[in-house]
């Protein structure tokens, strides 16, 4: 016969454990099949499926109209890729959705990245090229608050600032980009990086 104290501390451990299940069985791999970047940098999908073909053409309207002089092949290039890019990262950061928890496995070593702000770097990094007009932030929410500090990429007209651009935030949807004009994200704060 178990004591009032052991079956107490029996039920509290049992409880954890299945909280522990039930939380994880919650959480799930992501990988994305028959996607890559080619030579010329450019990302490679073997089947765009309606949902992102969709989503690229209102991204690039949306882009279209940042300003009077955008250049349409560069909101066409910078929505695809906004798009599609985050499916290699995905498969390169081994992600886990939710995006806390993968920040959890990045943080103690279990995964090889997928931070916000790696997000924002490696986003960057392909979307980023010359062009005559568009231009890219790093952005950041909350800085300095270690629980709700967000970074992403903006994307803006040439000369304007974060608060006038386009969030564009794989990393709250886990690989799935959430996009936005700045003013209307409610969420977060967005402000230009600064060291």
């Amino acid at each position: 016969m178990l004591l009032p104290a052991m079956k107490n501390l029996f039920t509290l451990k049992l409880s954890l454990i299945l909280t522990s299940l039930l939380l994880l069985s919650a959480c799930s791999s992501i990988q994305y099949q028959g996607v890559h970047v080619n030579k010329q940098g450019r990302t490679i999908v073997s089947a765009i499926d309606e949902y992102d073909n969709k989503k690229i053409q209102e991204l690039k309207q949306a882009i279209m109209t940042l300003g009077p002089n955008i250049v349409e092949s560069e909101a066409q290039f910078v929505a695809r890729e906004a798009v599609l890019y985050p499916k290699v990262l995905a498969n390169r950061y081994q992600l886990m959705s939710p995006p806390l928890y993968h920040n959890v496995l990045v943080n103690y070593g279990k995964r090889p990245r997928g931070l916000c702000y790696q997000w924002t770097h490696d986003m960057g990094k392909q979307i980023n090229k010359p062009m005559k007009s568009l231009q890219f932030y790093h952005a950041v929410a909350f800085r300095r608050n270690y629980w709700r500090e967000h970074s992403t990429l903006v994307v803006t007209a040439k000369n304007k600032g974060v608060a006038d651009g386009i969030i564009l935030d794989p990393w709250r949807n886990s690989g799935v980009l959430f996009w936005s004009h700045v003013k209307d994200d409610k969420k977060y704060p967005w402000v230009q990086f600064t060291n």
